[in-house]
């Protein structure tokens, strides 16, 4: 279980000072558009590794132009039968103000990593509604925000491959250019590709045996990976896959130059999804019915995190309902009272949350400011 106590945020988004002492764990944050309601939920997001829920810049954080912005949260973490109290904060680092920096207990954290160890949360916003429409690119990317709740050193192997990529790139287009050299880029771009595919795959597996999705009221999903990499590691050993993928990136030297990129790598994974019972692919479904897979993703995600490490997530709900018939929208506030951790959900309308008033604390945001909503 983990849970916010307190929230302080300082020049951050619409808020120019915050601190607001949750009263209970499910907290449902309603108001107009525009109000402050995701940039709530976008704070507690930065306080794990990655982007946030937003997947904003640095610069696009502080408030009104400021230089320096900062979140802080007292956290309460619940491993096993240890129940755990810790400060988190992050911002702007002062000396360098496009670089975030972390603190733990007022302790600077020299990998931003380490984080998770403390505390984790995963999210669903309004923007994942659009992954069937999209290329592969936002799948990839919603996919690897999966594997980096579980592991952090995903984002690592990601950064390496796509470095060695561009390194690639480069060198290719310089006539004559170094083979020793070219071969190393490809080596690595494989060692990396296979490590952050195998990862993916991990994670897919995960999600498909999660047999109390099909118990949650909501559609299971059954996913699986377009990826030439991850049906190789199927069939051999990773190292295998290493060597073949390297001699492949190697044999397209030629069509690479003249198209530029890398026709194969990690940047080419897609990810398909499907009801798990039906099979029918979720580009094929009602939008009720795509929100709904993507909830029990979600859910299923977050009982993953928790059996692998011990402690829940905490969910960040961005908009749960839209898109949900009444039936659908009572599983899920079944679910979140079946899950025992820290939830904050937002809307525009207190009274699609009513079912929730006898566990969760309802607040409206305004003048960047927190009141209680009655």
């Amino acid at each position: 279980m983990a849970c916010v106590t307190r929230l302080v945020l300082t020049d951050f988004r619409n808020y120019h000072h915050l601190s607001w002492k949750p009263g209970r764990p499910v907290t449902v944050i309603t108001g107009p558009n525009g109000s402050g309601k995701t940039n709530l939920l976008e704070a507690v997001s930065l306080l794990v590794p990655g982007r946030g829920l937003r997947g904003a810049r640095m610069d696009e954080l502080p408030r009104n132009n400021a230089t320096l912005w900062g979140v802080a949260a007292d956290v309460t973490a619940q491993w096993g039968d240890d129940a755990l109290s810790i400060q988190i904060a992050t911002g702007a680092d002062p000396v360098r103000p496009e670089r975030r920096a972390f603190r733990v207990d007022g302790q600077a954290l020299r990998n931003r990593d380490a984080v998770g160890e403390y505390f984790s949360a995963v999210w669903l916003t309004p923007q994942m509604d659009r992954l069937f429409q999209e290329g592969a690119g936002g799948r990839r990317r919603f996919l690897d925000r999966l594997v980096l709740a579980l592991e952090p050193g995903h984002a690592r192997e990601l950064a390496a491959h796509d470095r060695a990529m561009m390194q690639r790139s480069r060198l290719l287009a310089q006539h004559g250019a170094d083979k020793d050299w070219l071969a190393a880029l490809e080596r690595t771009m494989a060692r990396h590709a296979v490590a952050a595919v195998a990862a993916r795959v991990d994670m897919v597996t995960r999600l498909n045996a999660d047999e109390q999705a099909v118990a949650d009221g909501f559609p299971a999903a059954w996913l699986e990976l377009d990826c030439p990499i991850a049906a190789r590691l199927r069939a051999m050993p990773a190292l295998a896959v290493e060597d073949w993928l390297a001699e492949q990136i190697a044999a397209m030297r030629m069509i690479d130059r003249q198209r530029g990129g890398s026709r194969l790598g990690a940047h080419r994974t897609d990810l398909r999804m499907a009801d798990r019972l039906s099979l029918r692919p979720a580009g094929q479904s009602s939008t009720g019915q795509q929100k709904a897979l993507l909830l029990g993703i979600v859910l299923s995600h977050a009982r993953i995190l928790a059996a692998c490490r011990g402690q829940m997530p905490m969910l960040l709900l961005d908009e749960p309902l839209v898109h949900l018939d009444a039936v659908r929208r009572d599983a899920l506030f079944q679910a979140i009272g079946r899950m025992e951790t820290g939830v904050f959900l937002t809307g525009t309308d207190a009274e699609q949350f009513a079912p929730l008033r006898q566990i969760a604390e309802f607040v409206m945001p305004g003048e960047g400011n927190l009141a209680p909503r009655a």
